[in-house]
C-alpha cells in the first residue's frame, strides 16, 4: 500500500494481543519489518523495539494521510487514546467500510428496464 506522497498512521495487535501505534510511507514494508521479515541492515531497524518481543504482529487499523506532519499529529492522537477508545476507532472504521462495500453492491445491480407502452 504505497502511493506516492502518502503517509500512513497504523495500529498494530501485537501477539500478546497489545496495540501499537506508529506511521509510516510505506505501509506494507513497514508491517513486514516489525514482523522481522524483509531486508534490514541491523536488529535495530527489524521493527520497533516493542513489537520486536511480541511478534506476529497483524495490521489492525490504518489511515492514509497526505503529509509526514499531519501523519506524526494523528499518531500522536491516537496513542492519547486509551485501549477502549483505540477499539471503538477500529470498528467505526469497520462499519463504515461495510457500509461502503453494500453502497458498492447496490450501484453494480443493473438498472430494470423501463417497459415501453
Amino acid at each position: 500500500m504505497k502511493t506516492e506522497n502518502s503517509f500512513f498512521v497504523y495500529v498494530l495487535k501485537c501477539s500478546d494481543n497489545t496495540l501499537y501505534t506508529g506511521y509510516t510511507n510505506d505501509l506494507d514494508k513497514r508491517v513486514m519489518i516489525h514482523n522481522g521479515e524483509g531486508e534490514t541492515k541491523s536488529i535495530k531497524s527489524a521493527g520497533a523495539k516493542y513489537t520486536r518481543g511480541r511478534r506476529p504482529v497483524i495490521l489492525y487499523y490504518y489511515e492514509e494521510l497526505t503529509d509526514k506532519g499531519a501523519a506524526m499529529s494523528r499518531e500522536y492522537e491516537i496513542k492519547q487514546l486509551t485501549r477502549k477508545q483505540k477499539e471503538e476507532l477500529i470498528n467505526l472504521k469497520k462499519i463504515n467500510m461495510a457500509k461502503g462495500q453494500d453502497m458498492k453492491k447496490e450501484k453494480k445491480k443493473p438498472k430494470k428496464e423501463k417497459e415501453k407502452k
